[in-house]
């Protein structure tokens, strides 16, 4: 049996005009649209449809975007026939893949991603925190180097395993600033300097995590219909109380992403949908195993390509 898994892209794949050409057309894409907007009590949709891009992208902006993005194109694919054997979202995406698992619903997502976001941009003042990707260096020789880094005093840690070769560190400005110029000097190929608005996956958002414990604890949950499989652990998630830390965890914890595809790839996976704007992941998924097979779904074409392949699925 082909196994399929829907995957969910996090902060930084938010384009204006991401989903416009389902919500143009569709009664039932729109929905998804207003409800967020209504959950918000401001029009987020316009922010997504029209921009500015820089609006957009603001963290507390962003992550309610791309969530509902995601969620509305993995309807528009269960509608279809196409159905998930497993879910997975990249950071801010696992909540895309929460509400399509069943654990919560689509208005609680909205609203809880909303305020993580505003949690993590009250976390650490502008211009304090910095993010980094560190290219072609083994895992072991740059945990080294944030360890010497942090025990300086400036703390950087080891944010993101995307795939091999690719990896991404988080922490002050400073401490991340000299993690760069380390790693280079002990054999990385690049240090490329992201454009994000904090410190995401360090011990520095943990003021962040704390505020959003707060707020989980007062979500309805319920234990996954469909399989997620963890960000923090690379396990798969089965209950209330393991996606109650997993959603705390997540916010200073490692990403690891290049585990969670291989855990889906153990599972019998052998193709990636991802839900949203953008190609990031997929790419990734290439870059970890090239013998699965990948699809984005964005827009009308890509929607269609996919339900055509998936005649062929078996």
């Amino acid at each position: 049996m082909t196994k399929i898994a829907f995957i969910f892209p996090g902060q930084g794949s938010q384009q204006v005009g991401m989903g416009a050409e389902f919500v143009s057309q569709e009664v039932d894409s729109k929905a998804f649209y207003e409800r967020a907007d209504e959950v918000l009590g401001f029009s987020l949709s316009d922010l997504m449809l029209q921009g500015p891009q820089e609006s957009l992208t603001l963290t507390y902006n962003a992550q309610p975007a791309l969530l509902t993005t995601g969620t509305m194109i993995a309807k528009k694919l269960q509608l279809s026939g196409i159905n998930p054997h497993f879910t997975a979202g990249h950071s801010l995406g696992e909540y895309s893949a929460f509400v399509v698992s069943g654990v919560m619903t689509f208005e609680d997502a909205v609203a809880t991603v909303h305020k993580r976001g505003l949690f993590m941009d009250e976390a650490v003042p502008a211009g304090k925190g910095a993010m980094a990707a560190i290219l072609a260096m083994e895992v072991d020789a740059l945990q080294a180097v944030c360890d010497e880094v942090t025990e300086s005093g400036e703390v950087v840690q080891i944010a993101n395993f995307n795939c091999p070769g690719q990896i991404v560190i988080s922490g002050t400005k400073q401490g991340v600033d000299a993690a760069c110029v380390a790693a280079k000097a002990a054999g990385a190929k690049r240090a490329l300097p992201l454009v994000v608005s904090g410190p995401f996956h360090s011990q520095l958002m943990k003021p962040a995590a704390d505020e959003l414990a707060k707020t989980v604890t007062g979500l309805s949950l319920q234990a996954p219909q469909i399989p997620v499989v963890s960000n923090v652990t690379a396990e798969l998630l089965t209950d209330v109380a393991s996606i109650q830390q997993e959603m705390v965890n997540q916010v200073t914890s490692s990403v690891l992403w290049q585990q969670n595809v291989e855990k889906l790839i153990a599972e019998g996976v052998s193709i990636f949908i991802e839900c949203g704007p953008g190609k990031v992941l997929s790419g990734l998924v290439k870059k970890i195993d090239r013998n699965v097979q990948t699809y984005c779904v964005y827009d009308d074409a890509s929607f269609a390509q996919v339900v055509e392949a998936s005649k062929e699925w078996a």
